[in-house]
């Protein structure tokens, strides 16, 4: 599908973000974007239930993005559309005392999907060549050390049968000044409010380096990333929808095969439907129904009355 294709970060190339328009929306406006949206919805909802019975594919899907960038948002108007038995969602903070004490991968394993399961990262294993990089957490010849590690353990993922796809949500300064706004006049929105607000935009042209070099090195056919214009947020929904659907439609899905004798369980529910067909029967007489021996009885008898 055509998004797959524009917004995808190529092997080995070098990212510019200041050359990607994150208010871009194509040819749509809010209105068909939503209706569109609707539609691979529907098709999403479709494509999980056949995933979760054929129990073959694991999709990993990891979003990234600047502070008020819509992770929240496109995990509720995007994987809403998932049936929860199938789907969760991870969201990864500042790591605890536990796991500083193993190496920085160990909490991020645990937490990939099993076959025919969905599972959504909210922030990621980038964090470590993002924030660490940007704040210095770690010597650069540690975490530049860390963008092969990543790819090798993307890779293991992969052989073994999970399909990864990783979102960069990219909006611009304004955009995310205005979101800023809008979390102070929005009750609903008040409790994202954080100090780190506006201490982390000091960073910001930091952070678009790293997010570049990160993408760059670490977008493969088997673990690629896309840049997704965020601005708009229905845009940003329908991209990603389209994505999703178009990576797994690539799977060529079907149902299983049934592992019982169809033929014999339908003799079976026959059987059980007469049953209950008949004690209906009785409960609406009032009676009991004569049995078959008593009715041929009572043929029996007729025929000897005419004799």
């Amino acid at each position: 599908m055509k998004y797959t294709n524009e917004f995808r970060v190529k092997a080995g190339s070098k990212v510019d973000l200041s050359k990607i328009e994150a208010g871009f929306h194509d040819d749509y406006e809010e209105d068909g974007a939503t209706e569109q949206l609707d539609k691979y919805s529907q098709r999403l909802s479709e494509l999980q239930a056949e995933m979760y019975a054929q129990n073959k594919h694991a999709l990993l899907i990891v979003l990234q993005a600047m502070d008020a960038g819509g992770k929240d948002g496109t995990i509720h108007h995007v994987m809403g559309a998932m049936n929860p038995q199938g789907c969760s969602v991870v969201g990864f903070k500042v790591p605890t005392a536990e796991e500083l004490a193993h190496d920085y991968l160990w909490r991020i394993h645990k937490m990939t999907p099993r076959k025919g399961q969905i599972t959504v990262f909210n922030r990621s294993h980038y964090e470590d060549v993002l924030v660490v990089r940007v704040h210095n957490l770690v010597p650069k010849e540690v975490w530049s050390r860390r963008y092969n590690e990543i790819n090798a353990f993307e890779r293991q993922l992969a052989n073994s049968g999970t399909t990864i796809v990783k979102f960069f949500l990219h909006i611009d300064k304004d955009e995310q000044l205005q979101r800023f706004r809008d979390r102070l006049d929005e009750a609903d929105k008040q409790w994202k409010i954080s100090d780190s607000d506006y201490t982390e935009r000091e960073y910001w042209e930091d952070y678009h380096l790293a997010y570049e070099e990160a993408m760059g090195k670490c977008s493969f056919n088997y673990a690629p990333w896309y840049v997704i214009p965020a601005n708009h947020k229905w845009f940003r929904n329908l991209a990603v929808s389209q994505i999703l659907v178009d990576t797994m439609e690539g799977w060529k899905m079907k149902y299983p095969e049934p592992t019982v004798d169809l033929a014999q369980i339908k003799k079976l529910y026959h059987a059980e439907v007469a049953e209950e067909e008949g004690g209906q029967a009785v409960e609406k007489s009032g009676e009991p129904e004569p049995s078959k021996s008593k009715k041929s009885k009572k043929k029996g008898k007729k025929k000897k009355k005419k004799q």
